[in-house]
């Protein structure tokens, strides 16, 4: 018996982007392009009704963007896989990009191939970031950074405040002496040096915002 195929949803606000990538995606036999969409509004929309496997989606639309639109769906639909298909190869734009739940990101001029290897990807729950994507995150002279531990974002998300290490130590309950050994961590993690750096950091990953997306 034969698998169910993989039911793919394309939102993008070029026409012959939409089209030239459903061409591609329909000549694969376990493939099936259920919509196309032109803004993040309408693939919310259709999502409801449609619940695709796998949704391409572009960054930059009117009405919804992208990164709003996959924040949305995947609050809906939690199993969808959310593939962003972008011109964009800046390391902060593919970072926020898995941060807001995408399982992947594809730049658009890469091999037709390509998109085919992402799609099998994240079907099988991995995520996949194409090479000229992979590149742009983890220049190779850059070592990669550690993750926070959630003790050090609620700090960081004090510090960015303003608050000295005393008002944090009293906030939470803690030594001055553990704020510090925090204060420290983080900065290394970060790869930051100064307390406005901590805030600039802080304001554009959307700590101070309180996404809950930020690590």
């Amino acid at each position: 018996m034969m698998a169910a195929p993989i039911r793919v949803m394309i939102v993008d606000d070029h026409p012959m982007v939409a089209e030239g990538i459903q061409s591609i995606l329909e000549s694969y036999d376990d493939i099936e392009v259920v919509a196309s969409a032109s803004n993040g509004d309408e693939a919310v929309q259709q999502c409801r009704t449609l619940n695709p496997d796998v949704i391409l989606m572009d960054l930059n639309m009117p009405k919804l963007g992208g990164l709003s639109a996959t924040e949305i769906i995947l609050e809906q639909s939690p199993a969808t896989r959310i593939l962003i298909l972008s011109m964009h190869d800046s390391p902060e734009y593919i970072s926020s990009a898995l941060s807001h739940g995408a399982m992947g990101y594809v730049l658009k001029d890469v091999p037709t191939e390509e998109i085919r290897l992402a799609i099998d990807a994240v079907m099988r729950g991995d995520t996949y970031l194409c090479t000229g994507a992979e590149g742009s995150l983890k220049p190779k002279h850059e070592p990669e950074r550690e993750a926070l531990t959630g003790r050090e974002q609620t700090i960081l998300l004090e510090l960015a405040q303003g608050k000295s290490n005393k008002d944090v130590a009293n906030t939470l309950d803690i030594s001055v002496r553990t704020v510090e050994t925090h204060r420290k961590n983080i900065k290394r993690k970060l790869g930051i040096s100064s307390t406005a750096g901590l805030t600039r950091y802080a304001l554009e990953h959307g700590v101070l915002q309180g996404t809950g997306h930020s690590f």
